[in-house]
């Protein structure tokens, strides 16, 4: 009984630890779901908004759509830069069941290098499964045609077009409108720190150079977008939203094509094989420049020799990279701008106007040349001689004599009048030393020397015999074609100073869209000032003794000019130089500037042919037959002949 009623108590005992057991766990699990609920409350309500934007976000992805870019065209209306669709061969991984055996296959039904093949396989890596990687680019028709006939062997692989930059004219306007080339580091670098990155996240290329560069922003457009609904994984339900790209604004150049290959055909020479026999074309080295003195507008500007932009936008083979880079005649440089030359006796007029004004010299002035000038107050059987092109001199002449038959040493006592300070400081207003303000980047200010540039450039004071070769356009004196051709237009303009200028309009739109860097005119000049040095330069074409004369005979009209002949390398003063017997790229430069007609002048021309010799023997030439060209006998044109084709 006892034993019994001690079971009873125990099991009482327990029941009741029990009991308590189970209403702690009870109130936990009631503690734990009150928790839970709040929490999900908390969530679900409270913080719907965030949690539902990070929701969609996470659903929701927009993908950018690059806009076309603009194309470029010639003053009248011919394509010089278009989009052409080009293909390219595509392959899906995820919907490819064996990579390798796919990229074998197609290898023996289209062309396929090991290069393109490592570019795939590096694409690939970095590339969800899912998206398609290119494997080859630029196909051809045939090659489209023969893929889509066996498509149904390769599942996971698509011929795709895409349109691509191509330069109808090649070589002819490369260092005019530069090219499009994929975007690098150094562009995303320089995107970002412009806040531009984000208009071009789905775009390849990008101007590298010229007009595509400098005008950018007007060419490439604004980037449309889809917004896309994606699974986990990233891949595209469907499109929910779809914003267009805005196209690139087209844009019109001064530049005529015509002319720009006429010029281009100038610059060229025909030369045989010695082994095979064959006749082929060799682009000189040299640069002409053509503007319309009304606004300085470029009408042509060619850089020779030249090389094809096509071979950038389609990305240019190594191989081929190392051969523009390596060759002698540098085609990767943009004479026009970024040649540097001494300009020779091409300032002569320019000088004139300043000796006049500062009144150095008047037209009355007359000095007798014998051949040579020295220093005054040298002793004169010690003292460097300066010596004239010609040996016994050109005699008794003024300031018109001087300029039509190109004296010296005029030119030298001018210079030791004037100083180099006033000197620099009246041809820094022609615009030399300083960017000519044209629309491309790239270009060089040269060098107007000053004695402070030589004290920190040499670390030495400037002396007198520094000075005496700058009156003819030589010792430290260096300056681009451009330059050379602005300078020419101020004169022709009495003062009047323009930007040379490649955009003449903007789309649809008209000239007043376009706000060329803005220039102090040349101020005050007597007006009699600038016809004498302009009619100093009319008797370089047609005075009796004119340096150009036998090259604008019977001549319907009249016109202006200025030779010049530049050393490359200096001479002892008793060594006379002979062409024949120096290594070529040591000869002489040929330079020429000049406009016509000369009562009313409709272009300025300025030139530099390298090593070509004398500018009257071999730039005179050319340049008469510029003038010809557009004056008199033009052909017809490629816009009328498209027309007729048409």
């Amino acid at each position: 009984m006892r034993q019994k009623r001690t079971q009873i108590r125990d099991y009482r005992a327990e029941s009741a630890l029990f009991f308590r057991r189970a209403l702690v766990s009870f109130a936990g699990i009631l503690v734990l779901v009150s928790l839970l609920l709040v929490n999900l409350y908390n969530i679900q309500v409270s913080e719907y908004e965030d949690y539902a934007t990070r929701s969609n976000d996470n659903r929701i992805k927009f993908v950018p759509v690059a806009p076309n870019r603009g194309l470029i065209y010639d003053r009248n209306g011919v394509v010089l830069a278009e989009n052409l669709p080009v293909f390219s061969l595509d392959i899906t991984p995820e919907q490819s069941p064996n990579l390798d055996e796919t990229i074998a296959s197609l290898s023996e039904l289209i062309p396929i290098t090991e290069a393109e093949i490592t570019r795939f396989e590096r694409e690939r890596r970095r590339t969800r499964r899912f998206n398609a990687v290119p494997l080859k680019n630029q196909l051809t028709e045939d090659e489209v045609a023969l893929f889509y006939v066996n498509q149904h062997r390769f599942p996971g692989v698509e011929v795709r077009a895409h349109l691509k930059r191509h330069y109808p004219f090649g070589d002819a306007l490369t260092h005019a409108l530069g090219y499009v080339a994929r975007i690098n580091d150094r562009d995303v670098a320089r995107l970002e720190r412009e806040e531009k990155i984000s208009n071009y996240r789905a775009t390849r290329d990008i101007g590298k150079l010229g007009v595509e560069r400098y005008y950018e922003d007007l060419l490439h457009g604004t980037a449309g977008y889809q917004e896309v609904e994606v699974n986990s994984r990233g891949r595209v339900i469907r499109t929910l939203k779809y914003v267009p790209p805005i196209p690139g604004k087209d844009i019109y150049l001064n530049i005529d094509i015509d002319l720009q290959l006429y010029v281009q055909k100038k610059l060229t020479r025909e030369v045989t094989d010695p082994e095979t026999g064959e006749i082929r074309e060799v682009q000189k080295r040299g640069a002409i420049v053509i503007l319309d003195p009304d606004d300085a507008s470029v009408l042509a500007m060619v850089s020779s020799p030249s090389y094809d932009p096509n071979l950038f936008v389609h990305g240019i083979s190594a191989k081929d990279y190392r051969g523009l880079l390596n060759d002698n005649s540098r085609p990767l440089v943009n004479r026009v701008t970024l040649g540097i030359y001494p300009p020779a006796s091409t300032i002569k007029p320019h000088l004139a106007v300043a000796a006049l004004q500062e009144e150095v010299i008047d037209e009355e002035t007359t000095r007798n040349d014998h051949g040579s000038w020295r220093i005054p107050g040298t002793d004169s059987r010690s003292a460097r001689a300066f010596r004239d092109w010609k040996r016994w001199g050109h005699g008794k002449v003024n300031i018109f004599q001087a300029i039509e038959e190109s004296v010296d040493t005029f030119y030298y006592q001018m210079a030791y009048d004037l100083g180099i300070d006033r000197m620099s400081v009246w041809m820094n207003k022609f615009g030399f030393g300083d960017y000519t303000g044209i629309d491309i980047f790239e270009e060089s200010s040269a060098n107007m020397p000053t004695r402070e540039w030589k004290q920190v450039r040499h670390k030495t004071p400037w002396y007198k015999g520094d000075t005496i070769p700058i009156g003819i356009g030589q010792g430290y004196w260096t300056a681009t074609p451009m330059q050379l051709a602005k300078a020419t237009n101020v004169l022709v303009n009495h003062g009047k100073v323009d930007a040379p200028q490649l955009l003449m309009r903007i789309g649809d739109g008209d000239e007043s869209d376009i706000v060329p860097r803005p220039f102090e005119n040349i101020t005050p000049v007597r007006e009699r000032h600038w016809e004498v040095a302009l009619e100093g330069m009319r008797l370089v074409n047609h005075g009796k003794k004119g340096t150009a004369r036998a090259s604008f005979t019977q001549m319907d009209y009249e016109t202006g000019g200025k030779t010049g002949t530049a050393q490359v390398f200096g001479l002892a003063e008793d060594q006379e130089y002979e062409a024949d017997e120096i290594e070529e790229h040591l000869r002489d430069h040929a330079l020429y500037v000049g406009f016509a007609p000369f009562d009313k002048p409709e272009l300025v021309v300025s030139m530099v042919l390298e090593n070509a010799g004398g500018g009257s023997s071999n730039a005179a030439p050319l340049a008469r037959r510029i003038f010809d060209h557009i004056l008199v006998t033009p052909e017809i044109t490629t816009a009328e002949l498209r027309k007729v084709e048409e």
